[in-house]
């Protein structure tokens, strides 16, 4: 009996230390993470700012293409896949370089400067996993637990980025491996984005607030309407997954040099920007999500966000996919909601957290991000567009190195990576 007590009583003390252990080094990625993403927003939004204030910035895609092929190659990074090669971090033992916080900082705001059409969030997955790793080799922890710190950088670059500390934690754990959750990085995870989110809140970063100007009681007939309109976003997900491909396949085939394969996709977007005479596809679109959900949105947007965001990203410039989705999925919800009788503003924010999950694969994080950014007025129908969606968009995704361990369609695992048709 005495034995057990005493088996009973180390067993909660070393539960208790663990707990204290991540607690405190989910604060300490909070701050530094935190920190130097506060800084890369400030930096975004005065690009961002500037170029709006300046129309012909975007004229500079070629020039500042150049310059960012010439740094990766200069640090002799070059072959680095991005966002792909945090997520596989996380289940294998590739590694990560600080340069890549660097980097993509730097590339990431000349992208934004110039107008390419990319988001932040992409930034947020190599910052804080890159500056996650540097801790964990600091700290000289072994590879299970760097893993934990990888996904506790992102947690805490995408809450400081995007607000939505809820939505960063679960997006971290969830992303690597779909059907899997990493649950010992919950708590560090959790920590991170709150620690993340005040950081920003005290460094004055402004986070986007979206607001649904329509809510809509729960009914059968609008429920299946809601089905419907998520089953069309699940089918633009994949949409946009394959052209992302599809430009990728076809600008490596034509221009080997990187150089000149970024010149020309700079060049391809000053002439599109040109012949649908506005720049409302350049950048990351924030004000073009928040016309949409207001109930206003050109109904050919959504595909023209996919043809610029899909070029930026093929012809090597950098930054990340999700703000165009959420861009692509809010006008096309509202296009579409408009057509089958759905309010256009509750539309919208449907679409948005639809194409996200689509894209994404990230059921929990699609519904966490869609009560943290529009409420729990309408979560009934988030939570039926978001199921839809999940399961319609397939395997396909973004990430070329996301896992999918468990089936989509029936109860089983599996293990297979996300669909890549053009290789």
């Amino acid at each position: 009996m005495e034995k057990s007590i005493k088996m009973c009583a180390l067993t909660v003390c070393r539960n208790v230390g663990q707990y204290v252990r991540w607690l405190l080094l989910g604060a300490l990625t909070g701050i530094v993470v935190g920190s130097v993403s506060s800084l890369f927003s400030w930096c975004l939004v005065y690009a961002a700012n500037f170029r709006t204030s300046h129309r012909y910035t975007f004229l500079l895609l070629p020039l500042g293409g150049l310059i960012i092929i010439f740094l990766y190659k200069k640090l002799k990074y070059e072959e680095n896949k991005g966002t792909d090669s945090v997520i596989e971090s996380i289940h294998s033992d590739i590694s990560l370089s600080p340069r890549m916080a660097f980097l993509i900082f730097v590339s990431t705001v000349i992208t934004i400067f110039c107008g390419g059409s990319v988001g932040r969030e992409g930034a947020a997955l190599q910052i804080g996993g890159s500056l996650g790793k540097t801790l964990g080799d600091i700290l000289r922890f072994n590879d299970k637990d760097k893993r934990i710190i990888i996904m506790s950088g992102i947690a805490a670059a995408f809450s400081t980025l995007f607000g939505t500390p809820m939505t960063a934690a679960f997006f971290a754990i969830e992303v690597a491996s779909i059907g899997t959750m990493y649950y010992a990085a919950l708590v560090p995870c959790i920590c991170a984005a709150l620690i993340a989110k005040q950081m920003a809140v005290l460094m004055g970063v402004k986070e986007d607030i979206f607001h649904v100007a329509d809510n809509l009681p729960l009914s059968v007939p609008s429920g299946l309407k809601v089905v419907f309109l998520a089953a069309c976003c699940a089918a633009v997900s994949i949409l946009f997954c394959l052209t992302l491909q599809l430009a990728h396949k076809l600008l490596c085939h034509f221009f080997k040099n990187s150089y000149l394969r970024i010149m020309a996709g700079g060049c391809l977007l000053i002439l599109l920007t040109f012949l649908c005479g506005t720049q409302d596809y350049l950048g990351t679109g924030i004000s073009i999500i928040e016309q949409a959900l207001d109930g206003h949105a050109v109904p050919y947007a959504f595909l023209l966000k996919i043809l610029f965001t899909s070029l930026t990203i093929a012809a090597g410039y950098r930054g990340g996919e999700i703000v165009p989705s959420l861009f692509i999925g809010a006008t096309f919800g509202c296009f579409l909601g408009g057509l089958i009788g759905l309010p256009l503003s509750l539309s919208a924010a449907i679409g948005m957290v639809s194409v996200f999950c689509g894209v994404t694969n990230c059921l929990l994080a699609s519904l966490l991000i869609s009560f943290e950014l529009f409420g729990f007025a309408d979560a009934y129908y988030y939570l039926i567009a978001i199921a839809t969606s999940h399961m319609l968009s397939g395997y396909f995704g973004l990430y070329h190195t996301q896992r999918i361990t468990y089936s989509k369609y029936e109860n089983s695992p599996i293990d297979r990576l996300t669909i890549h048709w053009f290789k």
